[in-house]
């Protein structure tokens, strides 16, 4: 029996799976596959629209499991999800789970043979029949998210099929659900309460991946980390700071060659109800998780009125707070150039109860952040995803199209006045940053980023290879980027890279070209005099 799973790539509150990011999902689906003693190809979406024959090819299989979903719409540059109209077109036999079934009415869903979501459990008792493997949905009756344990271990073996590979950051599941379950918008309440998996299976999992060459990790997928095994006896959940620090430091101990190990979520209220537990978390991640991580906080909205009619977890206040904690311990460059751990503000605009003032009142709170000196790494600005079963249903997109003109200038004040300030405060001028994985080129411009969480946009001035690892030095900003020159050789450096450099123009770049070959940096110095002092830093042999 031939099967394929095909990533068309997910992005929801709790997940990402688009590249250079690998969602738990294929991970679990190939687990299931070889339980049940079948191999699979693994191939991504962008694999198939960039290979006639693949799609040929697959007309051929028994069955294609398809992987899809952007329940959280964003800007992405290293993939392209699976659109909705791409599916309806796929001519292969297939069956399709993800949260792309949460954009479907029940007839589209039974014409394209799509699963409800979750998926996990109904995938693998399809498989189960479609397999004749009946005597293996006993595994069915392992209770919560610990059903997904042995298959995600089986299954880590799938990233070496990942055309990225090993440049991959694999998600990983520590619990799935939400204790809040109320936000109007948020499509975290299908999964129901938290259930916690097994932290020594996490961990495995983590090992088996490491045993598979994956080096870069985001404990994500849950919708915030610092509640993972806390005590749910209370309305807020207690974070439970002693099991965090031994978590840790047995990750570490099974894998001591991480180079990058990030979080995803976290909710501000869970710091604002626990500022002592949460302190010590903050300090255990600061510790034992790696430079340039970011908190992603759901702020949605600082209008009190809208906090209210959503039933939002969270107030301006809480936020304020939590960021402020992250802050005092986070906020100091590491290694890599990036502060250790920083916080990232989320917004959702289209709301019930949104009015004009919501985005005054929003504006504000992110202008008394800059005015206090406070970092902020990431504001995520995006209009409202409407889904059935949701609160947000009763009203639709009304505010979405009321609102089009003030969501534009709110965004656009944000990017030029508050994401920019921030990236000067972040990585001033000068500043090295490290480990730049090239990705796309334009021109004379290589767009570069760090393997990490919400990794910093940056255009490297030179024409580099795809995948080829580089480190830069900060020269200019931009809204959400940053202009940076690599770390130059000056016997090799072309003219346009030297007159990049701050105060080298023209002529001093001219004079550098001149008088190559150097033997060593003291041969640039004689040639520079007092400039090189100067420009020292952006120079190597």
């Amino acid at each position: 029996m031939r099967v394929c799973i095909l990533d068309g790539y997910v992005d929801e509150p709790s997940c990402l799976g688009v590249p250079p990011y690998v969602s738990p999902y294929p991970r679990y689906v190939y687990g299931m596959l070889k339980d049940l003693e079948l191999n699979a190809k693994f191939v991504t979406i962008d694999e198939l629209r960039n290979d006639e024959s693949l799609q040929r090819k697959l007309m051929d299989y028994d069955l294609v499991i398809v992987i899809a979903g952007i329940a959280v719409p964003g800007k992405y540059l290293g993939g392209t999800p699976l659109s909705l109209k791409e599916l309806r077109e796929l001519p292969f036999r297939k069956v399709v789970v993800g949260p792309i079934a949460l954009e479907m009415g029940e007839e589209e869903k039974e014409a394209l043979n799509v699963l409800d979501f979750p998926f996990e459990r109904r995938l693998f008792e399809f498989l189960c029949e479609f397999t004749g493997r009946r005597d293996r949905l006993k595994r069915l009756d392992i209770e919560g998210r610990d059903f997904v344990n042995r298959f995600a271990i089986l299954g880590a073996e799938v990233v070496k099929q990942h055309p990225d590979y090993p440049y991959v950051i694999c998600e990983i599941e520590t619990y799935r659900g939400c204790y809040w379950r109320r936000c109007s918008f948020c499509i975290e309440r299908i999964h129901g309460k938290p259930s916690m998996r097994n932290p020594k299976a996490v961990l495995d999992e983590i090992h088996a991946l490491y045993l598979h060459g994956v080096r870069y990790f985001r404990l994500g997928n849950q919708t915030d980390f610092f509640t993972y095994m806390a005590d749910y006896d209370y309305e807020v959940p207690k974070p439970n700071p002693d099991f965090m620090k031994n978590f840790h430091r047995e990750l570490w101990r099974k894998c001591p060659k991480i180079r990058t190990l990030h979080l995803d979520n976290v909710n501000p209220k869970t710091i604002a109800e626990h500022p002592e537990e949460s302190k010590e978390i903050i300090k255990t991640i600061v510790l034992y998780q790696t430079p340039g991580n970011v908190a992603a906080m759901g702020l949605e909205s600082a209008d009190e009125r809208v906090v209210r009619k959503n039933d939002l977890c969270v107030t301006p206040e809480d936020v304020l707070f939590a960021v402020e904690l992250v802050n005092k311990y986070g906020r100091f460059a590491g290694y890599n150039g990036l502060p250790y751990f920083l916080p990232g503000i989320n917004f959702v605009i289209g709301l019930k109860g949104e009015r004009k003032e919501t985005f005054e009142k929003n504006y504000e709170f992110l202008k008394e952040l800059l005015e206090r000196g406070l970092l902020v790494r990431r504001i995520n600005i995006r209009q409202v995803k409407v889904f059935r079963g949701t609160p947000m249903e009763e009203i639709g997109y009304r505010n979405v199209l009321r609102h089009k003109k003030f969501f534009r200038i709110f965004k656009e004040r944000v990017r030029r006045d508050i994401d920019r300030e921030m990236l000067k405060k972040i990585v001033p001028v000068g500043r090295k940053i490290t480990d730049l994985r090239c990705e796309v080129r334009e021109g004379r411009i290589t767009f570069a980023r760090q393997l990490a969480t919400y990794p910093l946009l940056v255009g490297v001035v030179g024409e580099f290879e795809r995948n080829t690892f580089l480190d830069a030095r900060v020269v200019d900003y931009g809204r959400r980027s940053i202009t940076a020159v690599p770390i130059l050789n000056p016997n090799t450096a072309r003219l346009y890279q030297l007159e990049a450099i701050p105060g080298v123009g023209k002529v001093t770049a001219g004079k550098i070209v001149a008088n190559r070959p150097y033997k060593s940096l003291d041969d640039l110095r004689r040639v520079l005099g007092d400039e090189f002092d100067r420009v020292k830093d952006f120079f190597s042999l």
